[in-house]
């Protein structure tokens, strides 16, 4: 999306928020905006509808938290709203879809499932949310790090000796940095691995991918 988004990503929580974003006509406004901010007007000239609806869909999307103000731009006595996406790429919190509480990875059992990564996922996912809309207020930063890199095991004996590798690596780490007494900052760590596809490009010396 356009370097207009005022940020990278927005999370979209609630139903009501998800719906507004997942509406086919509003995800044609959101795909158009994603060019630049426009007014109804020029959105209406763009997509062969009316002002007036497509106005209506703004206000919605508007609400959710999905668009908001540029500028106003006058022409005659009626002012031109110019509207503008909140960020360049939308993630949509899996609970936002159904009435059930977000799955926590504790109540999944098998850490070794898909089932907890993707609830470990999706923790992650609203954990950082929330941070980043606290840090939005203050205009601070969020201190994070992320490893995105690929391995290649022949055979599954092969990929439980990596998770126990990993795992034990990780422990490691974490008890030299750990500071078990006194004051600090706490930190969540993840990792996971699940299989997917071959690499665009390959590379095990730098795993910041």
């Amino acid at each position: 999306m356009s370097a207009a988004a005022t940020a990278g990503v927005k999370f979209v929580r609630g139903a009501g928020d998800a719906r507004a974003l997942l509406n086919p006509e509003r995800r044609r406004l959101v795909d158009a905006l994603a060019s630049g901010p426009d007014s109804a007007s020029g959105l209406a000239r763009r997509l062969g509808e009316t002002r007036q609806r497509l106005n209506y869909h703004l206000r919605l999307l508007e609400n959710a938290g999905i668009v908001e103000l540029a500028e106003e731009r006058h022409k005659g006595s009626q002012p031109e709203r110019v509207m503008r996406l909140v960020a360049r790429q939308y993630v949509l919190d899996p609970a936002a879809t159904g009435g059930s509480a977000p799955a926590r990875p504790e109540d999944m059992g098998d850490r070794f499932s898909a089932g907890y990564l993707v609830a470990l996922a999706s923790r992650t996912l609203r954990e950082l949310a929330d941070l980043l809309d606290r840090a939005k207020k203050r205009r601070a930063r969020v201190a994070t790090t992320s490893i995105n890199t690929t391995v290649r095991l022949p055979d599954p004996a092969a990929f439980q000796a990596f998770a126990a590798d990993l795992t034990r690596a990780v422990g490691q780490v974490v008890a030299r940095h750990h500071q078990a007494q006194g004051e600090g900052r706490w930190f969540r760590l993840v990792a996971g691995a699940y299989p997917g596809s071959r690499p665009s490009r390959i590379s095990t010396e730098n795993p910041h991918d």
